[in-house]
């Protein structure tokens, strides 16, 4: 297990033009230079392999402490990749991923593309739920050690989303990789088991829970977690 220790602030100015000296004045804001903590000596322990399940409001700054925990993990020697990076390429899915055909459906299945017909479509065919399975199907295939990723399932309706967590915590579990997400959804704890759950709340407010997963069957699509 290694702990990292995430610390961020920030600092806020205004300009300070006749006008807003006036507002200032006639309101009795304060103009002066402000810091604004965002995370103080938060501590995070992460074991290989674990699922990490970052949770809160718009604007929270739960992308924040993704990418500081990104960048402490990289610091570290680790692997990491991030869904927001994967690049796709303008061909068939059937040929962005995999060594043959039959590895490819493999992959693609396990991001949760299953129709002969959408494989081989290239992705500005695509809509935005589908790109976002098809970077998830690369990110599988990646050697990373931790798979990243922001906004988790936000361009997938509800359904597909929730089938989507519960694969890639699935896979992630069965190759020891460390699956981190960030989402402003909150339900997709039964789906993802996660083995620690952060929720940001505003300020420097952070709520940290962590609990061992367990195997259970997917809600959705009728499957063990494990």
């Amino acid at each position: 297990m290694t702990k990292y220790v995430i610390n961020k602030a920030f600092s806020s100015s205004v300009q300070r033009t006749d006008r807003v000296l006036e507002v200032g004045e006639a309101f009795g804001i304060g103009l002066s230079d402000r810091q604004f903590v965002i995370y103080d000596n938060l501590e995070i322990e992460v074991r290989p392999g674990d699922v990490v399940y970052i949770t809160g409001q718009s604007g929270s700054g739960k992308s924040l402490l993704l990418r500081e925990l990104q960048a402490a993990m990289k610091a570290d020697g680790l692997n990491v990749r991030n869904i927001d990076e994967v690049e796709l390429k303008e061909e068939p899915l059937v040929d962005q991923v995999g060594t043959n055909m039959t590895e490819a459906l493999q992959t693609l299945s396990k991001a949760g593309i299953n129709d002969a017909y959408l494989v081989i479509r290239t992705p500005s065919e695509l809509s935005d739920g589908q790109r976002y399975r098809l970077r998830l199907a690369k990110l599988i295939e990646s050697n990373a050690e931790v798979w990243v990723a922001d906004e988790f399932g936000a361009v997938l309706d509800r359904v597909t989303a929730k089938v989507v967590a519960f694969n890639m915590q699935k896979l992630a579990r069965q190759l020891g990789k460390t699956l981190i997400v960030a989402t402003t959804h909150t339900d997709l704890d039964e789906e993802l088991g996660p083995n620690l759950v952060i929720t940001k709340r505003f300020h420097d407010r952070v709520d940290i829970r962590a609990s061992e997963s367990d195997a259970g069957l997917c809600p959705i699509c009728g499957e063990e977690k494990q």
